[in-house]
């Protein structure tokens, strides 16, 4: 099994659980003298074992992202953070442009001028920089992600 297969395991194990949450919650009332859609202790039980099951991928995943060497002794667990935290910026840099390129319409010129305190095209230079690096990341770690033999 690769890398990437095991992430499409983990990514299907969460949907499972969040299905499992809603047919929980389907079955957690039930009008006087009904009975309910599932019997909520089974969802119980099968949440149970889903959620062991989701914790030993992470836990098996996260080992080899942090063993698995990409380049000048550099981990997929490193690339992973530069890619998050590429993204994280991004979406405050996009965030701060949206608010200073807000138009304030004046209808009389005793109200007050807003301007804006940023150089909005320099900002998206920038926000179109980092959406670039975090798609050469994101590439290099997929990439990873099919190459490496998941144990």
């Amino acid at each position: 099994m690769k890398l990437a297969e095991a992430l499409i395991y983990r990514t299907d194990l969460q949907k499972r659980i969040a299905e499992l949450r809603e047919r929980l919650l389907r079955s957690a009332k039930i009008q006087e003298g009904e009975a309910p859609f599932e019997n909520p202790d089974t969802l119980l039980a099968e949440l149970d074992g889903l959620v062991t099951a989701l914790t030993e991928i992470i836990q098996k995943i996260n080992r080899v992202n942090s063993s698995v060497i990409i380049k000048d002794n550099e981990t997929i667990s490193d690339y992973l953070a530069i890619r998050d935290t590429l993204k994280l910026k991004r979406s405050v840099i996009t965030s701060l442009i949206e608010g200073a390129s807000t138009k304030f319409d004046r209808y009389s010129r005793s109200e007050v001028k807003i301007f804006s305190t940023v150089n909005i095209g320099d900002l998206q230079k920038q926000a179109d920089y980092l959406a670039a690096e975090y798609r050469r990341i994101d590439t290099i770690i997929q990439e990873c992600n099919w190459l490496t033999e998941f144990i």
